[in-house]
């Protein structure tokens, strides 16, 4: 079963805003099925974590492109920061009807938004599920340099005239630096279909003010902040080697966390959804087995 059997493409209008999501129906559905909304990470759009959503077919997943990411508009009565996409997720679960028996899952970038929503909206979800979640802030630890780096790379690139600004930003040579640099597989075929995906999606960006804004809050914002509001079931799913949201960095937060739980998974860093897609879908799993509609 491909996902072409299962998914839909939809356009809903979101406060304004013109936002693309896709629906993928369950193979079959049974008692078990739950819907799950995936939130994707900075300068990606649905496509990252539709590996993921192979492994999980006996489950409804929505997934709409970030306002300003993939082929959804930008906002245009907003900034594209945690509180922004705060808003459009909560204004696009109401759009869809979807109640709180919801499920919600974030990658990365989307694990800060998907936290900032649900500590911000208890009860609104009725587990949360993040992967790669990012613990600390990003000028914390080993990465800093690296991070202060980027934050001159997007400043750099906000100052320049638009077209030479634009094309440092979808540089070739960049991205695929960005994607050898977070990949941990040694399997040639799947480094290849990485750094492929990287460079079809990830300069899918709307303009680079929208860019630089939500870069910005790629770096302040984190999980951690909001973790003692986050009451509700909690899965963390870390990789071993993540260098971006570290593993002591995931222990910590989980001893902020009132009802979570982590799970690791060996030889993989921030690519979870790309590199290890099965044991991330089993952990899902196994956690809502666990945790039932209520």
């Amino acid at each position: 079963m491909v996902l072409g059997d299962r998914v839909g493409r939809y356009t809903v209008e979101v406060d304004g805003t013109t936002v693309r999501y896709w629906d993928y129906a369950p193979v079959r559905w049974t008692a078990r099925t739950r819907t799950i909304v995936m939130v994707h990470g900075f300068r990606g759009d649905h496509h990252g974590l539709e590996r993921v959503v192979q492994e999980l077919p006996q489950m409804r997943i929505v997934m709409p492109d970030l306002p300003g990411f993939g082929e959804s508009a930008a906002f245009t009565d907003r900034q594209h920061d945690i509180a922004g996409y705060g808003r459009f997720l909560a204004a696009f679960l109401d759009a869809l009807a979807l109640g709180r028996d919801t499920i919600l899952l974030g990658h990365s970038f989307g694990s800060i938004v998907a936290a900032h929503f649900a500590a911000a909206h208890p009860g609104r979800v009725a587990a949360l599920l993040l992967v790669n979640p990012i613990a600390a802030p990003a000028l914390e630890g080993p990465k800093g340099i690296m991070t202060k780096l980027a934050a001159l790379y997007y400043r750099t690139a906000a100052k320049l005239p638009a077209s030479l600004g634009n094309a440092l930003l979808r540089s070739r040579p960049i991205v695929h630096v960005m994607s050898v640099a977070m990949a941990k597989t040694k399997d040639r075929s799947l480094l290849e279909f990485i750094h492929g995906q990287h460079h079809a999606h990830f300069s899918s960006f709307a303009n680079r003010d929208m860019l630089l804004e939500a870069f910005r809050a790629s770096i302040s914002g984190t999980v951690r902040q909001v973790a003692a509001q986050l009451s509700l079931p909690t899965l963390l799913i870390a990789g071993a080697r993540d260098e971006i949201a570290t593993l002591p960095d995931q222990h910590k937060l989980l001893a902020r966390l009132p009802d979570a739980e982590l799970v690791v998974i060996d030889d993989v860093g921030h690519l979870i959804h790309y590199e290890t897609p099965q044991p991330a879908a089993a952990a899902i799993l196994d956690f809502l087995e666990r945790h039932p509609a209520p």
